[in-house]
């Protein structure tokens, strides 16, 4: 096991001016600060959590190969690929029939994506920042308030028992679904929640998953099963609230019965690694993304079902997004926190994370009913993406992160994340 990086504090200032205040230093709030590292800004980055608690939450991700690009455009590739698993088959079927194999033959590629632990992907981050002296780490601290003026912003932090304020030129809130920075800058959301809920954990499989990752569709909720390495996979079960609740409380061997039945034998006996988790599913869209001093991005900004791992694909590309865009007016000498810059970064961002929402949300929608009309429009769809390979072609485009606009640092790296 990689050792957790020692975080190193670098003073900016006597009182913490910054040019990017990040709140938020998960994944998506450290990419940003990684894509930002050689840039010349200063940066500070805000998190409630020492960074090794932060690093020790038990949760696995799909990866698609826009984000294995955008972490090789980072420097931290080749620390996370040989700790991953690189999948290079998609195994999606409905109620274990009508089954549609995706390979990378249908993409013209090596694979189509990866599965990585939480701990594996932000201590590289982590790492990564920690070699630059312009960012300052400021944690354990809680954000007090944000006062957004024309020319700044003040954010009041608590560490330690005291209270510091920190004058900035822009405020990124990556804080989460439920952002108490967006919040308080009165950025309303539109969406809903689902009558579903995701029961995760870890289990140990009797037969090899082969580097294949499983979308089982039923008519109660969709089924992810991902491949970890030492023949483990990170499951996320979809079903209705009450239903993910019993299925969380049933002792283990009941539990692992109805998931061998689930997943059709083909992992053969399982076992658990880890225990079950319940956490709601919604989706939500912030009414906008920027305002004065203010961006917002990853959960903080929108929110989709986890059918198709998307999720924190989103925001990994926001945040390369918004790294563009910020070094692009920075070198044009350009003031970073104004509406007008910022917008920009929004009119990249929202329109693609609306695709990945509506797409995931008819995903859901069509698979997670048993009445017959749509039961049958999905299964002629599944014949239909089964036979035509521009489909096929079309729809890994779309789950792969490679059908929207690749930022610029990205397209410099060329497909090397994708040939490894």
């Amino acid at each position: 096991m990689v050792a957790a990086p020692q975080l190193q504090s670098h003073p900016l200032t006597s009182t913490y001016d910054a040019d990017i205040a990040i709140v938020g230093a998960g994944i998506v709030g450290a990419t940003l600060a990684c894509a930002l590292k050689d840039s010349g800004l200063k940066v500070v980055l805000i998190e409630a959590k020492p960074p090794d608690v932060a690093a020790s939450k038990g949760q696995s991700y799909a990866l698609t190969l826009m984000s294995g690009k955008i972490f090789d455009s980072l420097g931290v590739w080749d620390e996370i690929l040989p700790q991953i698993v690189t999948f290079d088959r998609i195994h999606l079927s409905d109620c274990n029939e009508w089954v549609v194999n995706f390979t990378p033959e249908d993409l013209g590629g090596d694979h189509l994506g990866y599965v990585g632990e939480h701990g594996v992907i932000l201590r590289a981050l982590q790492r990564q920042i920690n070699q630059s002296v312009q960012i300052e780490w400021i944690c354990p601290a809680e954000v007090e308030r944000v006062a957004y003026f024309p020319d700044c912003a003040r954010v009041t932090v608590t560490r330690d028992g005291r209270s510091e304020q920190i004058k900035t030129r822009l405020v990124v809130a990556t804080d989460g679904a439920r952002s108490p920075i967006r919040e308080s800058a009165k950025i309303n959301t539109q969406g809903w929640r689902y009558w579903q809920s995701c029961v995760a954990t870890t289990i140990k499989t009797e037969k090899p998953h082969h580097n294949v990752a499983f979308e089982r569709f039923w008519h109660t909720g969709p089924m992810g099963v991902l491949p970890l390495p030492g023949n483990r996979c990170q499951v996320v079960w979809t079903a209705p609230h009450e239903e993910a609740r019993i299925l969380q409380q049933l002792d283990e061997q009941e539990f692992l019965r109805r998931l061998e039945f689930r997943t059709g034998g083909m992992l053969g006996r399982l076992e658990l690694a880890g225990p079950r988790f319940v956490f709601p599913v919604q989706l939500m869209q912030g009414d906008r993304y920027v305002d004065r001093r203010l961006a917002l991005a990853g959960d903080a900004a929108h929110c989709c079902h986890p059918v198709g791992g998307q999720g924190l694909n989103l925001g990994i590309r926001d945040a390369a997004a918004l790294a563009q865009v910020l070094l692009a007016a920075d070198e044009e000498n350009e003031d970073i926190g104004t509406v007008e810059i910022l917008q920009r970064y929004q009119r990249w961002r929202k329109p693609e994370n609306w695709l990945i929402l509506g797409f995931t949300d008819l995903l859901d929608r069509m698979f997670s009913t048993s009445w017959f009309p749509v039961v049958f429009v999905r299964r002629f769809g599944l014949v239909m993406l089964q036979r035509l390979r521009p489909l096929r072609y079309l729809s890994l485009r779309l789950m792969t992160g490679l059908l929207g606009r690749t930022p610029s640092r990205v397209s410099a790296v060329g497909d090397r994340a994708n040939t490894v």
